[in-house]
């Protein structure tokens, strides 16, 4: 499952200062609230704007990127949504330091937010707005649920005598 998340964390150049970064709750609601939406916005408008529908669409694939560097590192780590940014560092970094009651839950919020994918996919190439909604609302819902458990994960990595040390690059 950190495969996904690694590959990820790749394709998007994340080094340790730009996790840091991202970690920002700024970095983090606007990426929750801003891509799907323009995402979807910039294929649904392929019907007036044609392949012209492209330039939102790599614009918003550029604020995908650029947003993690946008805002500054916050003052403190204490906001859920930072929590949660450090939880996935440490999934990426110790896997294995992940406690057993998480993993579970992990796998089947990555499927359901896979799952989402289906009907968001029928639903923009049929012009269907309820199977659009049902799709993102799955990706979003499975998402938040997500960072809600990678804050559990740097909570427990705190309780073990953690810090954000463990997450750099060697």
């Amino acid at each position: 499952m950190s495969k996904v998340v690694a590959f990820a964390e790749k394709l998007m150049g994340m080094d340790d200062r730009t996790w840091l970064r991202h970690a920002n709750p700024w970095s983090v609601w606007t990426r929750v609230v801003l891509p799907l939406p323009l995402i979807i916005l910039s294929i649904w408008s392929r019907l007036w704007l044609g392949w012209g529908a492209l330039v939102p669409l790599t614009l918003t694939a550029l604020f995908i990127w650029i947003n993690p560097r946008l805002f500054p590192v916050p003052e403190t780590f204490d906001s859920w949504s930072a929590r949660g940014v450090l939880g996935e560092r440490v999934l990426l970094r110790d896997e294995s330091s992940i406690a057993a009651h998480h993993k579970a839950p992990l796998k089947a919020l990555t499927v359901a937010s896979s799952l989402g994918v289906i009907p968001l996919a029928y639903g923009l190439w049929r012009y269907d707005i309820g199977a659009t909604l049902l799709g993102a609302m799955m990706i979003v819902g499975a998402k938040m649920w997500f960072v809600d458990r990678m804050a559990w994960i740097w909570d427990d990595h705190l309780r073990k005598g953690g810090t954000i040390k463990d997450l750099e690059n060697d």
